[in-house]
């Protein structure tokens, strides 16, 4: 049986990040996009990740305001990289399931 313990908005944060560092605010809208998330949302998923050393934050001052800006970390890059794995391990074997197939663990070791 695939488990899935990927939180897919710690991913797509974390994805949204590898192509350069960005603004709350701004991630915010990227994500938005794609999928449903407010800031009330999204940043404490960003202190989580910071927390954890998958991402990095400095302040800087834009037109007089203060706006902490994110970057993904290598930390961050590497477990990005195993949540891409387990969500494309587990997209086959939900896609399996819904187009009626029949599912053996086999298939997605």
């Amino acid at each position: 049986m695939v488990t899935s313990n990927v939180n897919m908005l710690d991913a797509c944060v974390l994805a949204c990040l590898e192509n350069g560092p960005s603004y709350g605010y701004v991630l915010t809208q990227t994500m938005m996009k794609a999928i449903e998330c407010s800031e009330s949302t999204l940043y404490p998923i960003l202190r989580r990740l910071e927390k954890s050393g998958l991402l990095v934050s400095g302040n800087n001052v834009v037109n007089g305001r203060n706006r902490r800006l994110y970057e993904i970390t290598e930390a961050g890059q590497s477990v990005l990289c195993q949540m891409r794995d387990e969500w494309k391990k587990y997209k086959q074997a939900v896609d399996l399931l819904l187009e009626g197939g029949e599912y053996e663990q086999k298939e997605f070791s």
